[in-house]
């Protein structure tokens, strides 16, 4: 229990404390899985319902939208009810999108899983509104910093697993080129669409399945942290105060960058190594398969690394090493761009592990010293997930306009811009240095 700080309980109490913790933990390996098992289903479904790559990016936009339009009222929720009743309905929600699946693949419309994809993650956003703050606050603020990215350590496991299951599904669904594809009579295209349609959906159902489990045990096991008791304020007083807090306020911009770049990087790392296999003489089957491998070995460094970071956090300043990886990303990207070989994939490898540190540390950052406002203070750091919906489609069309410069090829300078996005992330960590510093030394 000792990265929970200092807590006045009893023995008893303790225990509750680990139980939900363990349990909060769990939600964040959950919402880990459904963010990277989706990811990769940009270019599935671009394949699947011969679309362009700007079109399938629709994918991200309402899978980040739904974080969007959720997050305020996640936060009104919770500040009227609980966390634990917040987290109810955020898997409540989780469990339903994930099901929309099946009547999706019934229909048979790429639009109707951009609904299913909506509800799932108006789900995520009430969990992520809830839990992160939650966590925050279940230790004293001085260990929030480490708290908060010790569990998110396990959000990248659940990456990690997400990407191994889409790697099975890509592989499960038929091979056909998208040439071909094109080429084929609608009857016999829509017996092809609706046989990948039901490999694709399958992950989801499993873990509608598991979601639902976890909600029953969190519906019976008490919370031992009752925010029923918190001082509340009015949400425009709330509001007023958090737009006078410059590290919450810069922290919410480094997050809505922060989230673009992420996205961006797990997003388009497939089509970056598939015009590289391509021009090695593989068929964009064999290219994809590669593909995905070099973004599973990215999510193994972002998991890897968020360990790492939390370790080192005993004796480095969490502020400096989120200005530090943020330069060091910047310098991965730059290579990622310059370099027109395999190079280029380990240098996206390298930014993979930069990223793991930037989430929980903008999130605890932006806190610092907001704690009583913090149930809608979160809100404002899970709408600026809204990020994903924004930058990796305009990435999309640098992709897709084929411009070249210096004799780089588009899918090379489309990595600007989440090089633009770390660049303001880095400034943030510093901001954030100073700030604590001299508030340390007052």
């Amino acid at each position: 229990m000792k990265i929970l700080g200092k807590i006045d309980t009893t023995t008893q109490q303790e225990k509750n404390f680990l139980v939900v913790f363990v349990l909060i933990t769990i939600c964040f390996a959950l919402w880990g899985f459904a963010n990277n098992v989706t990811t990769p289903m940009v270019n599935a479904f671009s394949r699947i319902f011969r679309i362009g790559t700007t079109e399938a990016s629709f994918v991200t936009i309402a899978f980040n939208l739904g974080y969007f339009c959720m997050a305020i009222p996640a936060a009104l929720f919770i500040q009227r009810y609980s966390f634990k009743k917040g987290i109810i309905v955020g898997l409540a929600l989780y469990a339903i999108g994930s099901l929309l699946f099946l009547p999706a693949r019934m229909v048979g419309e790429f639009y109707a899983f951009l609904a299913a994809y909506f509800i799932l993650t108006c789900g995520l956003s009430f969990l992520e509104t809830t839990c992160n703050p939650y966590v925050c606050l279940m230790g004293n603020e001085r260990n929030a910093v480490q708290r908060l990215n010790a569990v998110q350590s396990f959000n990248a496991l659940g990456t990690v697993v997400g990407m191994i299951v889409a790697m099975a599904v890509h592989k499960g669904l038929n091979p056909l080129k998208a040439n071909i594809r094109d080429a084929m009579p609608l009857q016999q295209f829509n017996i092809l669409k609706n046989y990948d349609l039901g490999i694709l959906i399958q992950p989801y159902i499993y873990i509608a399945a598991v979601v639902m489990i976890l909600l029953v045990i969190i519906a019976i096991v008490r919370f031992p942290l009752n925010d029923k008791d918190m001082q509340r304020y009015p949400v425009v007083d709330t509001l007023r105060a958090l737009m006078h807090h410059g590290m919450y306020r810069m922290g919410v911009v480094a997050q809505f960058c922060y989230v673009g770049a992420q996205v961006a990087c797990w997003t388009y790392i497939i089509q970056y190594g598939m015009r590289l296999f391509v021009d090695e003489g593989m068929t964009d089957y064999e290219a994809m398969v590669v593909a995905q491998k070099y973004n599973i070995a990215a999510l193994v460094c972002f998991a890897a690394s968020r360990f790492l970071c939390t370790w080192l956090m005993r004796w480095f300043s969490p502020s400096r090493m989120l200005s530090v990886l943020a330069i060091v990303g910047m310098a991965a990207l730059l290579g990622a761009i310059i370099f027109t070989d395999r190079n280029g994939l380990y240098c996206l490898i390298l930014v993979s592990g930069c990223l793991s540190l930037m989430f929980p540390t903008i999130f605890a950052l932006s806190l610092n010293g907001v704690r009583e406002h913090a149930k809608i203070a979160s809100a404002g750091l899970i709408m600026a997930i809204l990020g994903g919906s924004v930058f990796p489609p305009i990435q999309a069309m640098i992709i897709d306009s084929g411009v070249s410069l210096f004799g780089l090829p588009s899918t090379n300078l489309s990595f600007m811009l989440p090089l633009l996005c770390l660049a303001v992330v880095g400034w943030y960590g510093h901001y954030a240095y100073v700030h604590i510093s001299i508030s340390a030394a007052e």
